[in-house]
């Protein structure tokens, strides 16, 4: 059985900041992102930023759906040349990209069937049943009066509609997919999560650091069993170890 690699770098890439870890390391560096960070500039900052680190592998979380390893469209929040970037040339390391809700998902999932909606620069989520992970694109779909479901709980939600209302739509949201998904519990992650007074029923809060776990945890298994297991245009499910 292949020994999983010691020393991996984990960056999880948003639409405000990309944090980048190391094993080992207590606190994420930050690199601010926007909407003119591209895959170039995004792997040059990174390279700036860990000069001297030693790492052999990396873990990228990346926010659109991913298919074979390989973002499937550009970033809506980040600038472009993502899609047939070769990622792996540029770190001159082995690399796994997943979507980047699923990165966090993975990393701290318990068991049974979890929802994990990301509320940050836009909505993540991903869900995991017994073990099995599925990437998801909930945030594009429409909601209601032609705007998507990141358009109510992302950050343009939030600035359009104030801190009560965009509260309530997120619980309002939230127990709307739980029941929908038949999810067992809720996680609430992303940057905007620690605004909530209170969280929607079924719900707990998530940790941005949970990102680095779940990149971890990409390289945990031998590499025969951590092939997609099922791949479409829109998901992907990974074993969960």
């Amino acid at each position: 059985m292949p020994i999983p690699p010691k020393n991996i770098l984990v960056i999880d890439v948003g639409g405000t900041h990309i944090k980048v870890f190391v094993t080992g390391q207590k606190a994420p560096v930050k690199i601010t992102s926007g909407p003119k960070m591209t895959a170039k500039k995004m792997v040059k900052k990174v390279l700036e930023a860990t000069k001297g680190w030693n790492y052999s592998v990396v873990s990228i979380g990346y926010p659109a759906p991913v298919i074979h390893g390989h973002p499937l469209c550009e970033p809506h929040n980040l600038g472009g040349g993502w899609v047939g970037f070769d990622f792996r040339k540029a770190f001159g390391r082995p690399v796994k990209i997943v979507n980047d809700a699923a990165m966090q998902a993975l990393g701290i999932y318990r068991g049974g069937r979890m929802l994990f909606l990301g509320l940050g620069t836009g909505l993540g989520s991903a869900m995991i049943v017994d073990g099995i992970l599925e990437p998801m694109e909930i945030a594009h779909l429409p909601y209601k009066k032609g705007r998507t479901f990141e358009d109510y709980l992302g950050i343009r939600g939030l600035k359009r509609l104030g801190k009560k209302k965009w509260r309530s739509y997120v619980e309002r949201i939230t127990e709307q997919l739980k029941n929908t998904l038949e999810a067992d519990y809720v996680i609430l992650g992303g940057g905007n999560a620690k605004l909530l007074k209170t969280l929607p029923p079924g719900s707990r809060l998530g940790d941005n650091s949970t990102a680095f776990t779940g990149g971890v945890r990409l390289w945990d298994e031998p590499e025969e069993k951590s092939k997609w297991n099922r791949q479409s245009r829109t998901e992907a499910r990974l074993k969960v170890v």
